[in-house]
């Protein structure tokens, strides 16, 4: 597993560009062009969420996960919100699939892809694109997230902004390399996670025999 890890580190510093290089080190036959520069607000419409008022029981036991940013990777919430909950307040619905990123907190800076349909709070920005690929922007977040830290949290304090992360500057190919970015990373952490699972099942069948073979 860690050096499926390594290997991603490895893959997204030769496939995605730096920010002083116009072409990737290791690419794809057929494509030969520049990235071209943007800003995040070129390629995406962007919104955060809200929370209902605590006080009020009404708002929340419904069946509407309320996705926090700790939750951005998960199937399931803590929390689940009424429809009056959602009408009343702030918070916004968003569907399976929309690209989340955490602002607030432990969290600053980690990205997801919703998992199922649901409200988020002020802490979690939607991204929905234009055009480009969720898994490749995804990725490129995930790449950059220590600088994006680095560079507007000061010390680890703070919080990221919506404006922020429309200012994010970033180089992109066209679609089509893209997607082939995207299914090629998708393939090592596809790779990663069987060995995550593999590590489970042996830990969970290590602790069964301990318990078997010994008084």
């Amino acid at each position: 597993m860690e050096q499926l890890k390594r290997f991603k580190i490895f893959t997204l510093q030769r496939m995605f560009v730096d920010e002083n290089s116009k072409q990737p080190v290791l690419r794809f036959k057929g494509f030969k062009e520049n990235w071209l520069p943007c800003k995040f607000n070129d390629i995406a419409n962007t919104f955060s969420g809200g929370t209902p008022a605590i006080s009020n029981k009404n708002y929340y036991g419904g069946n509407i996960p309320f996705i926090r940013s700790a939750e951005i990777n998960k199937s399931t919430t803590q929390l689940y919100l009424t429809p009056d909950g959602l009408k009343n307040s702030s918070a916004k619905f968003i569907k399976k699939g929309t690209l989340l990123y955490a602002l607030y907190g432990a969290t600053s800076g980690e990205v997801g892809i919703a998992q199922t349909d649901g409200a988020i709070n002020q802490a979690v920005m939607a991204i929905n694109l234009k055009k480009d690929n969720v898994y490749f922007i995804k990725t490129w977040l995930i790449k950059n997230k220590s600088k994006i830290v680095s560079t507007y949290l000061q010390g680890g304090q703070g919080n990221l902004s919506a404006k922020i992360v429309k200012l994010l500057k970033l180089s992109l190919p066209k679609i089509e390399e893209e997607k082939l970015i995207s299914i090629t990373i998708m393939k090592i952490d596809n790779l990663i996670k069987l060995q995550q699972l593999k590590i489970a099942n042996l830990t969970t069948l290590k602790k069964y025999l301990l318990q078997k073979l010994f008084i």
